[in-house]
């Protein structure tokens, strides 16, 4: 006889297909429904076996509970783990857990900034606890601070600890990106469009310093970045950064982001700040959310008739050649299901596992006839990660952690209506090509730590990482092949390894003074870079008998019949790497550093900090920091830091080189991207690049009242020869079938002052818990110098350039959380303010996008003790940012990516899951 979870299987199975719902995710769950259907009813078989079983062994309890604060609010995600064991749950948003232990175990119960708990169960199956604010005691380690005693509120520096699960269970935001954009003060994020890889990969900003100014850890350990470099785009030109999105948000236990600079801590890349990500540990329980959203279609704007992507005229997605398709309500349309399960090793071993789909269909928005396709890039991908560790002996464990991340991602570039880069009898209509891309990135990391009898502790480690980004040009051609071009090619691609090997030593001595902390350490990184070509058709010009040129003298180009124009040769859209793009280059880094706080009273704490680094390509570098917290009372700490930092050229910006089409205000232009080390750049006089030099002071306090939590910290950020990409010369005259040329260069000196502000209350009202936030950053980055030397200032570094790294974070933006949870349901509501953005765009004119506020909405409620269905929406108010008129934006749509972005509003239900 079918279960009921059988027959509720098959008959959904057949409803999906009927309404062609996406079978591959939706297909998974009800699997996995079905499976837990049948696991949970066996047979009287399985009932007797496991009666005689249970009873050879410890007679199981199930207790249950409530953990709350010393004013009586729960705590939700706090610990509760059997003893000796590494078996535990957390405790849901009311603060209640549930737990199967036998008779006579002790229970932890932990939250970071509370004194951990230990009961003994007895005879009672209920046990509630009351936790004290205080140090935890459960050694968590937070970035920022090597001491084991040391918490978030009461660290020399500011730090925020982000509840990934809380936050993203009350929003249909699917990206670590989206998450943190609204969840730490000074992080911003967005999504581009028309900026070529950066289409694929958003670039993020902490304190608006570059995306490679702030450093990602993993577990505390170092996280490869991206091998692509921006090149486009209204954030991050010229910099390469690491690539958040592609952590999987449900391997996430929480996030650290330590927003003052720590170069004399971590090494390069920190002068911004790190961001650690620390991986979930859990054992015994299967988590997991699906969701789906879309977009709403209906810009807010006055377009004038026939504007690409308003009614009766929306790029058709799935058929190239500008071909017309039917107008729709929603794209962009959403799916990801997520996934994370442990397993207990041993008594306090684990080994944790997620995974993590996502599914998001193009958006179109309105643009220019040059631009049809814009709006934002198509995503498939599949995350997978794991954590583990397993005990050795009682002081020592062998660890290791990483995984795999593939995405396919498929992006519009800017559209050939006609002219010599179209041939009719392919693309009669003309064409919008697509920049396609495969970016994979495997890691792992490995080490074992261990305990010394004097109490040294001693952490071994090797990480290795590595990116891939390989292009696929489709809907396009080569125009030099005429009728004959393919309308597909490999464009090649680039790659970047990194690794580090490493040992610290740290020790906490309880008897000098009120407790002092030690570490020390060394580190050697490896780094690999790689530009690999494509096929020929993707960057080859032809002659008139399809031969590839390699003799001008003696070989004709085609030409347009109509426009007596010569056909260029390259894939249209991105023409790809060719052999004389490649490049393999290495390099490695050797690292000493001396780390210490000393708690001088109980209310004063002093930390130092020195690092020395060796790199094999332009020398050596030495920075310090220094830092202090005084506790004024017991609910008012006042702390502050100053420190030096720097930031080594990648090798990125040391050697990417390419030959593209520029689209300025639709006129295309080719152009040069020279590298670092070229005759050609040599020969316009710029010099070779070196290190970022940086000063960072910081200033703040972090006050609590009963329920209600401050932190205010105000920071001066100076970073000397920053590199930046430079505005484009004129190349015609160099015979390399150019126009233009541009470079990396240390082009800049700037400044930038700001103020981080985070306010938090919570309190029982009613049956309910209410709490909200106040998140704010105000910044202000301004360039103190232009190192052109001998070259044009308005060329080097102009106007324009400067408008985009002076809007690499908005001057200021607040965000206003509310929520309430009674019983089953839970609402929460965000507001969100940006401050006005001027861009100069190519025409030379002031882009002004005025202070908008976005609202998000989210409704919850449990529908069981296993399942939470949520729908809500974000932008639910339709917003957009102000309207650009002139054709001349940088993304060639009627918005530059800027603020909180042009998809408008989107819309969601998602379902957690337990077991």
């Amino acid at each position: 006889m079918k279960t009921i979870y059988q027959s509720i299987f098959l008959k959904s199975t057949k409803l999906l297909y009927t309404h062609r719902i996406k079978m591959n995710v939706s297909f998974i769950l009800l699997l996995m429904i079905a499976f837990t259907g049948l696991s949970n009813n066996p047979s009287v078989k399985d009932v007797k076996e496991n009666t005689v079983t249970k009873a050879n062994i410890e007679i199981q309890q199930t207790i249950s509970g409530t953990v709350v604060d010393d004013k009586g609010v729960a705590v939700p995600s706090a610990s509760v783990v059997i003893k000796g064991t590494t078996t535990g749950t957390t405790t849901d948003f009311d603060g209640k857990y549930t737990i199967d232990c036998p008779s006579g175990s002790v229970l932890v119960f932990s939250y970071i900034g509370f004194e951990t708990q230990e009961i003994t169960v007895g005879n009672s199956s209920q046990i509630n606890v009351t936790l004290v604010t205080g140090v935890s005691l459960d050694a968590i380690q937070l970035v920022g601070s090597r001491s084991p005693k040391r918490t978030a509120v009461d660290t020399p520096v500011a730090i925020d600890v982000i509840d990934i699960g809380a936050v993203s269970s009350q929003s249909g935001k699917i990206e670590v990106n989206e998450l943190l954009q609204y969840a730490a003060p000074s992080f911003n994020a967005n999504k581009q469009s028309g900026a070529d890889g950066a289409d694929h990969i958003d670039p993020a900003t902490l304190r608006g310093l570059g995306p490679d100014q702030t450093l990602v850890l993993i577990n505390g350990k170092r996280r490869h970045t991206s091998s692509l470099i921006n090149i486009f785009g209204t954030r991050g030109r010229g910099n390469s950064g690491t690539d958040l999105n592609n952590i999987p948000v449900s391997a996430i236990k929480r996030i650290e982001v330590l927003r003052d600079g720590a170069s004399a801590q971590y090494g390069s890349d920190a002068i911004a700040g790190v961001i650690n990500i620390v991986l979930k540990d859990n054992v015994n329980e299967l988590t997991g959310t699906l969701s789906y959203g879309a977009y709403n279609t209906n810009a807010q704007g006055d377009f004038p008739a026939g504007t690409p992507n308003t009614d009766g005229n929306r790029l058709d997605t799935d058929r190239d050649g500008n071909v017309i398709a039917d107008d729709q309500s929603f794209d962009g349309g959403s799916v990801k299901l997520g996934l994370n399960y442990g397993v207990a090793i041993g008594d306090e071993g684990f080994a944790n596992f997620s995974m993590e789909y996502v599914d998001k269909n193009k958006t179109l928005r309105p643009g220019y006839d040059f631009r049809r396709g814009f709006g934002e890039a198509a995503l498939t991908g599949f995350n997978f990660i794991g954590n583990v560790s397993i005990p050795v002996s009682e002081k020592t464990e062998v660890y290791a952690f990483g995984g795999r991340n593939y995405r396919d991602t498929d992006a519009f570039a800017f559209t050939r209506n006609g002219g010599e880069r179209v041939i009719p009898s392919i693309y009669p209509n003309g064409f919008t090509p697509r920049i396609t891309s495969t970016i994979t990135d495997n890691s792992v990391s490995a080490g074992i730590r261990t305990e010394t009898d004097s109490g040294w502790n001693i952490d071994f480690n090797n990480t290795w990482g590595k990116n891939n980004f390989h292009y696929f040009i489709e809907g396009t051609l080569n125009a030099s092949l005429e009728e004959a071009s393919p309308t597909e090619f490999d464009a090649g691609g680039h790659s970047l390894s990194q690794n580090t090997s490493s040992v610290d030593f740290s020790k906490y001595y309880d008897e000098i003074a009120s407790g002092f902390n030690l570490a020390l350490g060394l580190e050697y990184r490896t780094e690999n870079f790689i530009i690999f070509s494509g096929e020929e058709g993707s960057y080859g010009t032809f002659d008139t008998n399809g031969l590839l040129i390699t003799d001008p003298a003696t070989q004709t180009q085609p030409t347009d019949p109509l426009t007596g124009e010569l056909r260029p040769g390259g894939s249209q859209g991105f023409p790809g790497y060719s052999p004389s793009n490649e490049v393999d280059r290495n390099r490695s880094n050797f690292s000493l550093y001396a780390d210490g706080e000393l708690d001088i009273t109980d209310n004063f704490l002093l930390a130092a900090a020195a690092r020395f680094e060796n790199y094999s390509d332009f020398g050596s570098t030495i920075n310090g920091k220094v830092a202090a917290r005084v506790k004024a009372s017991d609910n008012f700490n006042i702390r502050g830091s100053a420190s030096t930092g720097f930031r080594a050229p990648s090798l990125a910006q040391v050697y990417f080189n390419l030959r593209f089409t520029d689209f300025q205000g639709g006129v295309a232009t080719e152009t040069l991207l020279s590298p670092n080390n070229s005759p050609v750049t040599a020969a316009f006089g710029i010099g070779e690049l070196k290190e970022e030099t940086a000063v960072n002071l910081s200033l703040g306090f972090a006050a609590t009242f009963g329920d209600f939590t401050a932190t205010v910290d105000g920071y001066y950020i100076t970073v000397d020869d920053r590199i930046v990409l430079t505005g484009t010369f004129d190349a015609s005259g160099l015979g390399i079938n150019v126009s233009e040329a541009q470079f990396f260069a240390n082009g800049v000196d700037t400044e930038t002052t700001g103020l981080d502000l985070v306010l938090s209350w919570k309190k029982n009202i009613g049956n309910g818990l209410f709490r909200t936030s106040l998140i704010g950053n105000i910044n202000n980055l301004s360039i103190r110098n232009i190192n052109n030397r001998a070259l044009d200032a308005g060329t080097f570094f102009g106007a324009r350039e400067q408008s985009f790294l002076e809007a690499s974070a908005p001057d200021s933006k607040f965000v206003l959380n509310a929520s309430y949870k009674i019983k089953k349901f839970n609402v929460a509501a965000t507001a969100t303010n940006y401050s006005e953005v001027v861009l100069i765009d190519f025409a030379d004119t002031e882009d002004v996008y005025e202070s908008k506020t976005v609202f998000d909405l989210n409704f919850g409620y449990e529908l069981s003790d296993n399942l939470t269905l949520s729908i809500g929406g974000n932008n639910i108010f339709n917003e957009y940012p102000s309207q650009q008129n002139d054709g001349e934006t940088e993304s060639g749509g009627y918005w530059d990516a800027v603020q909180f972005g042009f998809g408008g509003a989107f819309y969601y239900a998602r379902i957690g899951f337990k077991f």
